[in-house]
């Protein structure tokens, strides 16, 4: 009896976590549907907000800013976090302490010191060479730089999990270098690749410190103009883009689920 009382409390406390969690999202959905320009109550279903969203420039303009920057940034930290994460494990048995602490600094760093030191180089850096004026160019180097430990700890763990006789098989056979990496190791680590590459863009999507101190005045992105929008005030409108980026991060979030499960 004990022990289906405690089942039904733990049922019961896990959808309230659920309910916490994902109401107020629920709500701006909902919202972002409202007929009338009211954040206080539904007077009627409609879709003008969403045909509003698609003939403003200005979001138009964050939204294209938003896929350049996490799709670029996104491949960009994927080849480097690849080659980091396969050196770590090729050189595990080294006393690499050091460069375990540099990889993890910038997952523990707060980012608003992160994102005000980047700033600060890139202007230093303008200010000597005359290059890197802030826009999208420092804010893909600046997502790169954060995304990078991410890839390169999903990669390494999937290394570690494969069979150390595998590398020696390959060689075995006289598989060249290339062949080894093209016909072994990304087919193996095909899944943690494209697990790595979702994160990587749904935390680029989901960025606004780093993006805000780093970005140029013909640069922002989705969240650093519903920043500046929601001064004036929550609108349906910001609740309909507010909906499209919970589509798009779950979506994201979706396709690496079921990855990591095709992997497993």
């Amino acid at each position: 009896m004990n022990k289906r009382a405690m089942r039904r409390g733990l049922t019961g406390f896990w959808w309230l976590t659920v309910v916490f969690l994902y109401l107020p999202l629920a709500v701006v959905v909902l919202f972002s549907f409202n007929a009338s320009n009211s954040a206080a109550r539904i007077t009627g279903f409609s879709l003008r907000w969403y045909h509003q969203l698609l003939g403003n420039e200005q979001i138009m303009s964050a939204f294209s800013n938003t896929l350049i920057l996490a799709v670029i940034s996104s491949l960009i930290a994927l080849v480097i976090g690849c080659m980091i994460g396969y050196g770590m494990y090729r050189h595990r048995h080294r006393k690499l302490g050091w460069l375990i602490i540099l990889i993890y600094l910038p997952i523990v760093l707060p980012d608003i010191v992160f994102g005000i030191s980047e700033m600060a180089f890139f202007v230093q850096f303008h200010r000597l060479t005359g290059m890197l004026q802030p826009g999208l160019t420092t804010m893909i180097i600046a997502h790169v730089t954060f995304q990078i430990p991410f890839v390169a700890l999903i990669i390494y763990s999937r290394f570690v999990g494969l069979d150390p006789s595998l590398f020696e098989a390959a060689k075995d056979l006289y598989a060249s270098p290339v062949k080894r990496v093209v016909h072994f190791m990304l087919p193996t680590i095909k899944p943690a690749l494209i697990s790595a590459f979702f994160l990587s863009f749904t935390l680029s999507v989901d960025d606004f410190v780093i993006s805000f101190f780093t970005s140029g005045p013909e640069s922002a992105t989705l969240p650093i103009y519903i920043w500046g929008a929601i001064k004036k005030g929550i609108s349906p409108e910001i609740n309909a883009i507010a909906t499209l980026m919970i589509s798009a991060v779950a979506l994201a979030a979706v396709f690496s689920l079921m990855f990591n499960r095709r992997r497993a």
